[in-house]
C-alpha cells in the first residue's frame, strides 16, 4: 500500500473548494464539520455566510482530507455501531467493586500519579478467593492494550479470565489502567476537556505511566515485579525494557501478541484508516480525545465502511483478524466496559509505525524532532538495549491481523535473548484475551512459565 502526499497547487485549491461548495448545496454535510474550516485557514462556503466566493489559500492536502472526510460522514446514513452508546454499569464504580469484589475475591484500589501529573488508577488483588494463607505471592502486573482497560483481564467468566487465574494460583495481582481510560482521567493541572491532557502516544505510557506504577508496585511488595502486557501493553513494554531505570524493576515478563513492527499489519479496517490518512484528519480537526463511545468516535467508524471488503458487521475481524473462539453471545456484555479512550495523538504514533515500519518515538516533523530530540528524526528504539538478563514469554497467533507472524519473528531476531515461545497457528489478536478457551491453550504455559520464576528473583 502506497502513501503518497499530495503536492501543493493553488490549482487543486480552487477546484476542491468549488466542488466541496457544491457538495454542500446538494447533501446534508454536518454543519459542526463546516465549522472547523476556518481552522483549517479556509473560510466559510459563501452560500453559509450570504454571498461571495471566498478567495483561496495553499493548503491543498489538508482540504482534500477534510472534503473526503466529509464525503464519507455523509455516506454513513446507518450505524453499524449503536451498541456502543450503552452506558456503563455504575459509572462511579471501581474496577474493584465492579468486577472483583462481588466474585468474592479481594480487591484495593490505589492511586499512582506520574512525573508529568496524570493520576493512575490501579488495584490490587493479593490472592484467590479462597486463599487461606496471609503471606502474598510474587507481584504480576498485568497491563492491556489500546481501547482497553483493566477490566479486559477480568471480562469473561473466572475460569476463562488471566486476572481471576493468576491470583487463584497464588499470584500478588496488581491491574493498571493507562492516562485518559475510563478510571484515570485526573490531572494534577489539566482537565479531560484541556488538548493538553490529551497530548501524549504510547511513547509516555511507557515512560512514565510504567515507570509509576512499577515504582509503586515495587515500593509496596520490594519486589521486583513479573510483567504481563497484551498488543499495546507489549509495546510499552518493550520500548520501556530499554530503559534501565525500568529494568531493574523488573523480574521477567510475559508478552501476548508482542508488537514492535507493525509493517506487515493486514487488518483491512485499519489499513483504510491510515490510507486516507484518518490520525492527520482528526489532528486537523482539532479532535484531540479519540472516544469510540461519542458522537464522533461512532460517525469516524461508520465513515470507514465504504469498503466493500471491510464486514462492518464483523468489525472484530475487520481490525484485528479472524479469531477462533471468541464468544460472541458476550459482546453485548463486553461493550459495557470497552472500548476505553485513547488519544489522537497515539493513534497518529501507531500509523507512523504502520507508514515508516519502524519502532521509533514520535515524529513531530523536521523542526519539531529537533526540538524535542536535537536531532531531524524520531530516534529508534533498539530491541537489542533490552538485556538478554531478562526472561521472556511470548505468545502469538497465526490469525492475528494486527501482530503479524512477520513482524513478531522480525522482534524476536532483534532480541538478544530467547524468549520462551507459544505459537498456535489458529488464534487471533483478541483470542489471547477472551477465548473461551485460552485457559487451556495459553494460560497454562503461561502460568508454568511465571512460576518458574519464583523464588528466582531478588528483592529490591
Amino acid at each position: 500500500m502506497s502513501f503518497k502526499p499530495i503536492s501543493d497547487s493553488g490549482w487543486l485549491d480552487d477546484f476542491l473548494l468549488d466542488g466541496i461548495y457544491h457538495f454542500r448545496k446538494t447533501t446534508a454535510t454536518p454543519t459542526s464539520l463546516w465549522s472547523l474550516l476556518p481552522g483549517l485557514g479556509y473560510p466559510i462556503p459563501s452560500h453559509q455566510m450570504g454571498a461571495g466566493r471566498p478567495a483561496t489559500n495553499t493548503k491543498p492536502l489538508l482540504l482534500l482530507l477534510l472534503l473526503y472526510l466529509l464525503f464519507l460522514f455523509c455516506q454513513a446514513s446507518s450505524s453499524h455501531f449503536e451498541a456502543l452508546r450503552k452506558s456503563s454499569p455504575n459509572s462511579a464504580a471501581g474496577l474493584c467493586d465492579l468486577l472483583l469484589l462481588p466474585f468474592g475475591y479481594p480487591c484495593t484500589e490505589h492511586t499512582v500519579e506520574t512525573k508529568d501529573g496524570f493520576i493512575l488508577s490501579v488495584q490490587n488483588i493479593p490472592s484467590g478467593k479462597n486463599a487461606l494463607r496471609d503471606t502474598r505471592g510474587p507481584p504480576v502486573y498485568l497491563q492491556h492494550g489500546l481501547f482497553q482497560g483493566g477490566d479486559t483481564w477480568f471480562i469473561n467468566p473466572c475460569e476463562q479470565s488471566l486476572g481471576y487465574l493468576l491470583a487463584d494460583n497464588g499470584f500478588d495481582v496488581w491491574v493498571g489502567n493507562v492516562r485518559g481510560t475510563r478510571w484515570s482521567k485526573n490531572h494534577t493541572s489539566f482537565s479531560v476537556h484541556d488538548k493538553e491532557f490529551w497530548d501524549w502516544s504510547w511513547q509516555e505510557l511507557a515512560q512514565y505511566d510504567l515507570l509509576a506504577i512499577l515504582s509503586y508496585i515495587n515500593l509496596k511488595t520490594q519486589s521486583k515485579v513479573i510483567y504481563v502486557g497484551h498488543s499495546q501493553g507489549t509495546i510499552m513494554g518493550l520500548a520501556a525494557f530499554t530503559l534501565p531505570e525500568v529494568v531493574e524493576l523488573i523480574d521477567s515478563a510475559a508478552l501476548l501478541c508482542p508488537i514492535s513492527y507493525l509493517n506487515h499489519l493486514t487488518a483491512r479496517f485499519v489499513r483504510r484508516a491510515v490510507a486516507l490518512h484518518l490520525d492527520q484528519m482528526l489532528q486537523t480537526m482539532g479532535i484531540h480525545q479519540l472516544n469510540l463511545r461519542s458522537n464522533t468516535g461512532i460517525q469516524i467508524l461508520d465513515s470507514l465502511c465504504g469498503d466493500e471488503y471491510i464486514d462492518c458487521n464483523n468489525m472484530l475481524s475487520s481490525i484485528t483478524g479472524t479469531n477462533c473462539c471468541f464468544n460472541e453471545s458476550r459482546v453485548e456484555y463486553y461493550l459495557e466496559y470497552e472500548p476505553h479512550p485513547s488519544s489522537t495523538k497515539n493513534l497518529r504514533h501507531l500509523f507512523q509505525m504502520i507508514r515508516k515500519g519502524t519502532f521509533a518515538k514520535y515524529d513531530y516533523g523536521f523542526w519539531g524532532n529537533l526540538q524535542h530530540y536535537g536531532k531531524l528524526h524520531p530516534p529508534s528504539f533498539d530491541l537489542k538495549d533490552v538485556p538478554d538478563s531478562l526472561p521472556l514469554w511470548m505468545g502469538y497467533g497465526g490469525l492475528d491481523a494486527l501482530a503479524d507472524v512477520t513482524d513478531v519473528k522480525r522482534t524476536i531476531s532483534e532480541l538478544r535473548s530467547e524468549p520462551q515461545l507459544l505459537y498456535l497457528d489458529n488464534y487471533g489478536h483478541i483470542d489471547f484475551i477472551m477465548s473461551t478457551k485460552a485457559s487451556a491453550d495459553v494460560y497454562g504455559d503461561l502460568i508454568r512459565f511465571l512460576k518458574s520464576r519464583v523464588g528466582t528473583s531478588s528483592s529490591s
